[in-house]
């Protein structure tokens, strides 16, 4: 693992900037982990109880004539609230991504998709690069950001099971149940 030294950001709480001028040729790979006090903030930012572990495996490369390609894997341990239960249980995040960075002058930043002041999106075409300022990105940013998007955002605890009676049943039943009946149910339970 990398060693650095930084203040602490509470809006980027997982921090490892690297310098874009010293990624040669040829790729080359950083492994980095949250600190205690990095996974108190992403814990924070992210609204769940907490971060137990934080690594990630990522490959630095030249991308194009001035970019940056940034890809590889995070694994995360979570603490979230079970939404049936309310009580934390551990999950388990991991997953790939991949970013381009190019400087903000360069032209693979523009878009060429604005229409008559409207901007033209196309869903399957690639993404456009993110920018980087100051000869520096920040892979822990990145990280994170990668991370919070396979959180999900309604943890169950496999052990804990709902009531039949307030399971989903067969397709055919996909109007909306009368509140007046569940009431009763809940009326005659209590009787």
């Amino acid at each position: 693992m990398a060693d650095r030294k930084k203040e602490f950001d509470e809006n980027v709480p997982f921090s490892f900037p690297i310098k874009v001028g010293h990624v040669a040729s040829n790729a080359v790979t950083i492994t980095i982990e949250a600190d205690e006090k990095e996974r108190e903030g992403l814990a924070k930012l992210w609204n769940i109880v907490g971060v137990d572990k934080l690594t990630a495996d990522v490959r630095l490369s030249r991308w194009k004539r001035d970019g940056i390609r940034v890809a590889g894997t995070f694994k995360g341990d979570l603490k979230q609230i079970c939404v049936v239960s309310l009580q934390p249980i551990s999950t388990v995040i991991e997953d790939e991504f991949v970013a381009h960075f190019v400087p903000e002058t360069s032209k693979l930043a523009r878009r060429d998709d604005i229409q008559n002041g409207e901007i033209i999106i196309d869903v399957d075409g690639p993404d456009i690069p993110d920018t980087f300022t100051a000869n520096t990105i920040d892979i822990g940013e990145v990280v994170a950001e990668y991370a919070a998007l396979v959180i999900d955002p309604y943890p169950r605890d496999p052990e804990v099971h709902i009531e039949e009676k307030f399971q989903a049943t067969d397709a055919e039943d996909d109007k909306a149940p009368s509140p007046f009946a569940a009431l009763a149910s809940i009326k005659d339970e209590l009787s």
